[in-house]
């Protein structure tokens, strides 16, 4: 219902905004989505009393950050379903394995995995910025594939 004359001298609607449209996100902005996997592993070359020596796991975890903007018509950078269609099978590949036995991982350290998953997100996800990978409460990398 419209608002008549009247109602405005008589204060109706006072205090009520119309909605505006949203406003354009201009600057660029950085999306993440978060994974988490089980693997075993050891580290070949270190010392033989190393406590990663021996065959130990890690619940790793593992961010992907997408860096854009937003696209005018949906407001979002990239949708989060694309991204875990992209990482998920990865991530699959890796949950519950020994990591030494995956091509690629045969010396798997928190880098090298960062690096494998770099390797295969890249090509099928525009506006990759940077991999963080946990694999303790206290330790990880980011990789953001420089030399790439």
């Amino acid at each position: 219902m419209r608002q008549g004359a009247g109602d405005r001298a008589a204060g109706v609607g006072r205090g009520l905004r119309r909605s505006r449209p949203a406003r354009r996100l201009s600057s660029r902005v950085e999306i993440y989505k978060e994974f988490k996997f089980e693997a075993a592993h050891r580290l070949i070359g270190v010392p033989a009393d190393h406590p990663c020596a021996r065959i130990h796991g890690h619940s790793y975890r593992l961010v992907v950050y997408v860096r854009g903007r937003p696209d005018e018509r949906v407001g979002w950078v990239q949708d989060f379903g694309e991204i875990k269609r992209v990482c998920q099978p990865l991530v699959d590949r890796l949950d519950h394995q020994y990591l030494n036995e995956i091509e690629g991982l045969e010396q798997s350290t928190a880098e090298r995995i960062a690096q494998w998953f770099w390797r295969g997100i890249r090509p099928s996800l525009p506006g990759l910025d940077r991999i963080e990978l946990k694999e303790t409460a206290t330790s990880g990398v980011v990789y953001r594939g420089e030399d790439e």
